[in-house]
């Protein structure tokens, strides 16, 4: 799917022009940072504007990590403060785990989890994730693996699981079950 590679800003229609003009600033406060930027929102509260910024990272983003990112962009927003037209809130997070699976990276990190695929044909099916790169993924559904590439899929999202994956599924996507634990993070 053309999508997958492109940042996503927020919903599919054109955004708002303050949203536009922010996204490229505040994108580049959160690459500074380490981190990537998965959406934009601002939206007016009132005699205030919410600016909520999502970010994300390979490894994920820990509280300390927001904070930080946090004043970044609090610091690139008041340079740029005739672009919001007033106060603002700020609102600096990561994705949750409902987040859908959009960008290669997203897969990478969902490796040996259980996900909800919707396919672009086909009936929806519960899939565990295998190895994937930036055309396509390794599912492990019925047990059998299949590889799918990513502009088969219309939208993913992990599933919430709470116990261990069965060893048997894992020996099946790693060709072994040691260090289960570490590749599910």
């Amino acid at each position: 799917m053309a999508n997958q590679r492109q940042r996503d800003t927020g919903p599919s229609a054109a955004p708002d022009p303050v949203t536009a003009a922010l996204t490229p600033i505040v994108a580049d406060a959160v690459a500074a940072a380490g981190f990537e930027l998965e959406q934009l929102d601002v939206a007016q509260a009132g005699r205030r504007r919410m600016v909520k910024v999502v970010v994300d990272g390979d490894d994920g983003v820990e509280l300390d990590q927001v904070a930080e990112v946090s004043r970044a962009v609090s610091a690139v927003l008041d340079e740029h403060d005739a672009v919001l037209g007033g106060p603002y809130t700020l609102e600096v997070t990561s994705p949750g785990l409902d987040r859908p699976l959009t960008r290669p990276r997203h897969w990478r990190r969902a490796r040996l989890r259980l996900v909800k695929v919707r396919p672009v044909e086909g009936a929806e099916y519960v899939a565990r994730v295998g190895k994937s790169d930036d055309d396509g993924v390794t599912l492990l559904v019925d047990d059998a693996l299949r590889t799918v590439a990513y502009s088969e899929i219309a939208a993913a999202v992990i599933e919430i699981e709470f116990k261990q994956p069965p060893a048997a599924e894992l020996v099946m996507l790693e060709g072994r079950a040691s260090d289960s634990e570490e590749d599910a993070r």
